[in-house]
């Protein structure tokens, strides 16, 4: 099923759920984008038997009855609401969590917008809505990163885009150039994959990194996803590793600012006279121990030994070069 086939369906179940009376196809023909755009009446009729049919077939109870009962002299559709509305479900955490991720979808992707639009024009004709069906169908998760939709239009339309993105625990932004190829979730985060154009190389930036506007080139359609990518590998490969390991450094006072910027007192032991004792959170030993090695004699590891010993290892190998 194209995109747009599933978004007119989408805006076609909607617009029957919400409606409080029957709704003729004439209308319907009015307010859905996807049906407004069928080349005649007859490709309207063909479009409009078909998707009524798929929905059917999905189990959706469409009913038919007379836009004026008195008169009897146009039939309408519409969807009970009663009868379409599903019992109480239990997820298990990886359902739950497929759900979230495509109600994140639907927010941003721009169905929202599209129903807004076929609602008002419902409204507009005199036809009673009620709102509060879209709940059946909509799950309300509201976004945090703005750059999210510019971001998933660019995948869908195939766009290049340019943005700022700031370096993780830096001040530091730089101008990026990116050929998305899809928006991902990860370890709780968004990100975004694809082609850096600038690096010639894979790359992921985290969505709330992003600053400022997110620039889509007036280019669409410039590029192409290779053949057989797989984002949730490309992300699990490329995303940084949690920091859920602590560390207890010393730090003389009035130096190794990098590492109190993310890590905190360590009130647990008193520090020798002149330093600090500071707890610090961290993915990778070597990361943390290049950290560290930075700071020269300004930071001393005492936990753990994994880490101290690889900082020991270290300074041996540099002492042993410069021999």
């Amino acid at each position: 099923m194209t995109a747009r086939k599933s978004e007119r369906l989408l805006n076609l179940l909607i617009t029957l759920l919400v409606a409080r009376t029957y709704v003729s196809k004439a209308r319907l023909r009015e307010v859905i984008e996807g049906y407004r755009e069928a080349a005649n009446a007859e490709a309207f009729e063909k479009m409009f038997e078909r998707d009524k049919e798929e929905l059917r077939s999905l189990g959706v109870p469409i009913e038919v009855g007379y836009v004026d009962r008195a008169f009897e002299d146009e039939p309408g559709y519409r969807i009970e609401r009663s009868a379409f509305e599903l019992p109480e479900i239990d997820l298990e955490p990886e359902e739950a969590a497929v759900i979230g991720l495509a109600a994140r979808v639907w927010q941003h992707a721009g169905l929202a917008a599209a129903t807004s639009d076929a609602l008002v024009k419902l409204k507009a004709a005199g036809i009673s809505v009620d709102r509060a069906a879209l709940d059946v169908v909509q799950p309300q998760i509201a976004a945090e990163e703005p750059a999210f939709e510019p971001f998933w239009q660019a995948t869908q339309t195939r766009t290049a885009v340019t943005f700022d993105y700031r370096r993780s625990n830096s001040a530091e932004v730089a101008t990026r150039h990116l050929q998305p190829w899809g928006v991902v979730s990860y370890r709780g985060r968004w990100y975004v994959a694809g082609h850096d154009t600038d690096r010639e190389d894979t790359r992921l930036f985290r969505l709330s990194r992003v600053q400022g506007e997110v620039v889509l080139d007036r280019r669409a359609g410039s590029y192409e996803v290779p053949a057989g990518t797989d984002l949730r590998a490309v992300t699990s490969m490329l995303a940084p590793a949690p920091a859920d390991r602590t560390a207890v450094v010393l730090v003389r006072q009035g130096a190794g600012h990098g590492l109190r910027r993310h890590g905190e007192p360590d009130d647990g032991a008193a520090a020798p006279d002149g330093w600090d004792r500071i707890r610090v959170r961290y993915a990778g030993t070597g990361a943390l121990a290049d950290e560290v090695l930075g700071y020269g004699d300004d930071a001393v590891v005492l936990a753990p030994a994994e880490v101290r010993d690889l900082v020991v290892s270290r300074l041996e190998e540099l002492a042993g070069a410069a021999r």
